[in-house]
């Protein structure tokens, strides 16, 4: 999963914007400190606190390939977690519903999904199978 930075040069360095993501700012003297910046940026911001009700916006292909802007990956288990709660918002469960469907014995170690984790391989064929159109290929993006 990418995000896209547009960079703008000043005298001092450069200081980027995340397209998709409102707030999401970030700044470097080089082009390579900015775009460790920016992975830093996007992972803090994606990574929510437990208390958060909203879903972060997904990145939009369609600022793929424009000048002067960037491809940002997210870490995995950030990604996942991102694409967990999307996905659980649009198909209108809630995490106590996916706990039960994934067989969790309870309700925090589905939670754990949601957070940045690191889920064994039988979780991942159960969430494919909730969610077909999850994308292990998409998560590990670069």
């Amino acid at each position: 999963m990418q995000y896209h930075f547009e960079v703008h040069k000043e005298e001092a360095g450069y200081w980027a914007e995340c397209l998709e993501l409102e707030g999401c700012v970030t700044e470097g003297e080089s082009l390579f400190e900015l775009k460790t910046h920016a992975k830093e940026a996007l992972d803090l911001y994606l990574d929510e606190p437990e208390t958060s009700v909203l879903s972060a916006a997904l990145p939009d292909d369609a600022h793929q390939g424009r000048e002067n802007v960037m491809e940002v990956p997210v870490e995995p288990g950030i990604a996942l977690a991102v694409l967990l709660r999307r996905y659980r918002e649009e198909h209108r469960c809630t995490q106590k519903e996916m706990c039960e469907r994934l067989g969790m014995k309870n309700l925090y170690s589905y939670q754990r999904l949601e957070r940045r984790s690191n889920p064994s391989l039988e979780t991942l064929r159960k969430l494919k199978k909730i969610f077909p159109d999850l994308s292990v290929d998409y998560l590990l993006q670069e």
